[in-house]
């Protein structure tokens, strides 16, 4: 054997030249070895003690031996090039198997090593061989079943495995079976369905069930997911992923995936045809789907409803649990008026998820204080209130008593309470807070880190101090004629920051060119939807606190004008309220310099 790629022969024995050295570094074989012949030692592989070949392993288990379709070997004799050793597959006791396959046919290949792993005794014939995850029995007794239904006549679903195995099993030569052998001249029979994309409606009833028991999404992936009942449906689920994936740029494979979902979805359906719930598509996640997609195309078909109890009412209920019934009887209406408003004077517009949150964190500490002495919220008076924010901190009087102001204020609208105690009573506002320097080593590394994305969000920062929501929610759209357009805010953008801009348009649009992603900034994960970043995924980019950086911005421009608010407004779109921090903090650097000139022109005058 020779030429460019192909291993070199290997010389005989220097003896007989028949069978290859007996092992590395030897000239001669067993048979031939100086006061032999000498029994060779078994095969350390399987253990056999006939035909050994070289190295420890004989002719069957030998990689390189001539008896193998890998020959390397050039010389006659018993064990000549061209004798391939045939044996029956390990797994159906067919003829036929070559070493090629580690003596399984191309059938049990795929039974064994792809599809079905668990290893037992056969349900049907007993034999200890690999089993069908679902049925238990094994891949000899499934192709007895196809051979008898062929014989009579009869359907392959008609028959049972017991019933084609009675008599035993017809053995066959390997590989030989083709996906045409043994039709005859049965009709074709199509069976995809045409898309038709009317059936994307739910139908109007739904099927009650008696226990609600949980789905296994794991147990279905080794014993087999229930197929969709109705066919036309999986076909108009199709035709629209289709189309959502020729909108997006989606790739075969993850298309693929959605539609599997979906038909995952269907069939673990309750009511065929009904709207999808959200907590059955959040099952995906535990066999490695992608729920949030396949729920975001569902929602764009107009066939999911959202069924899973928002977060808040479950950390709600678990933070209130150690308070009376009394007290957690008026809070429960204090709840259900700020997250669902007031349509009964005095009216209340519904507040968001996050305030409600932060209301009650404030207040949390101190209910838990009145909590041991009172039973309801209608003992608490003004004193009680001035006890719980005495002696703490400005800020935890502002917040405390913002929280509490805001249940009292609705138990006291709905004649809950006798008074508000929270009424009248004020505190000092916080001052803002310094904000601490920035590392300015790192934030010039970001500045040229050579990462278009990095560079421009450190940029933006740096240069703009434009704040996170605008980093998340801008669009291609918003820059325009070297200008940055948020709002009613116009953002003249320094040439530094527009050589970057324009560096990561032409990276964003070599690295996804079929997103149609309108926002400005996307990563792997959201180029092919429409959504926007997240405030994780900006400060996983630069690896510090965005927020940091801004303020830094807005306070060094505070410095640079002298406390100028005006300045301040224009330029970042602060209100006067956020811009007083950063004056308030020029202002007191200006002090505490004048204080200290004032204390060393008073040392110099009593040295003197």
């Amino acid at each position: 054997m020779s030429g460019k790629g192909k291993p070199k022969p290997r010389k005989p024995c220097q003896v007989c030249g028949q069978r290859p050295p007996a092992m590395q570094g030897i000239t001669v074989c067993f048979d031939c070895w100086p006061g032999g012949p000498i029994a060779a030692p078994p095969c350390r592989k399987c253990g056999s003690t006939e035909n050994y070949w070289t190295s420890g392993l004989c002719q069957r288990c030998h990689a390189g031996a001539p008896g193998q379709l890998s020959s390397v070997f050039r010389y006659g004799g018993p064990f000549a090039e061209g004798k391939v050793i045939v044996e029956a597959c390990i797994e159906c006791g067919g003829w036929g198997a070559t070493r090629t396959l580690r003596w399984l046919c191309y059938g049990c290949k795929a039974w064994r090593e792809e599809n079905h792993r668990n290893q037992g005794e056969c349900l049907t014939c007993g034999h200890h061989r690999t089993l069908h995850r679902r049925t238990g029995s094994c891949r000899p007794c499934y192709k007895q079943r196809s051979y008898y239904a062929r014989l009579t006549g009869r359907r392959h679903q008609d028959v049972s495995l017991a019933e084609a195995n009675l008599s035993g099993q017809q053995i066959f030569i390997v590989n030989t079976f083709h996906a045409n052998h043994g039709r005859g001249n049965r009709p074709y029979v199509k069976k995809t369905v045409p898309a038709d994309m009317s059936l994307l409606r739910p139908v109007g009833w739904e099927q009650l069930t008696m226990f609600d028991s949980p789905r296994d999404l794991k147990a279905a992936m080794t014993k087999g997911f229930p197929q969709p009942p109705d066919p036309g449906l999986v076909a108009a689920f199709n035709q629209h992923v289709n189309d959502h994936a020729a909108r997006y740029g989606w790739h075969k494979t993850k298309s693929d995936k959605v539609k599997r979902g979906i038909r995952i979805l269907l069939g673990i359906q309750d009511t065929p045809g009904a709207l999808l719930r959200r907590s059955d598509v959040a099952l995906l996640s535990r066999i490695k789907h992608s729920a949030a997609v396949v729920a975001h195309v569902l929602e764009t078909a107009g066939m999911l409803t959202e069924d899973r109890q928002p977060a808040v009412i479950r950390w709600y209920h678990a933070t209130v649990v150690e308070l009376p019934a009394q007290m957690q009887a008026e809070l429960a209406v204090w709840f259900d008026v700020m997250r669902n408003g007031s349509t009964t004077p005095p009216r209340q517009q519904p507040r968001k998820d996050g305030t409600i949150g932060t209301k009650l964190r404030w207040a949390m500490p101190t209910l838990r204080q009145w909590a041991g002495e009172h039973d309801s919220l209608r003992a608490i008076g003004r004193d009680n209130v001035h006890a719980a924010i005495a002696g703490k901190t400005a800020l935890y009087r502002a917040t405390t008593l913002s929280g509490l102001r805001s249940i009292f204020s609705v138990l006291k609208a709905r004649q809950l309470v006798f008074i508000n105690p929270t009424a009248r009573i004020k505190v000092n506002e916080p001052g803002g807070s310094i904000p601490p320097p920035v590392d300015l080593t790192r934030l010039r590394e970001l500045l040229h880190c050579g990462d278009p994305a990095k560079e421009l969000l450190s940029a933006l920062l740096a240069f703009h101090a434009v704040r996170i929501w605008q980093l998340r929610m801008m669009k291609l759209t918003d820059y325009h004629d070297g200008r940055l357009h948020i709002g009613d805010q116009s953002i003249v953008l320094a040439p530094a920051v527009r050589q970057r801009l324009d560096t990561y348009l032409q990276h964003r649009y070599e690295t996804w060119p079929a997103s149609t992603n309108p926002h400005l900034f996307i990563h792997e994960r959201s180029w092919s939807h429409h959504g926007y970043v997240w405030p994780s995924w900006i400060r996983c980019q630069l690896g510090m606190s965005p927020n940091l950086i801004r303020r830094d911005r807005i306070l060094d421009e505070a410095h640079a004008t002298s406390g100028d608010i005006k300045q301040l407004v224009s330029l970042f779109g602060l209100s006067v309220a956020g811009a007083m921090p950063y004056i308030n903090a020029v202002s007191l650097a200006s002090g505490e310099g004048e204080r200290e000139r004032r204390n060393a022109r008073q040392h110099r005058n009593s040295a003197g």
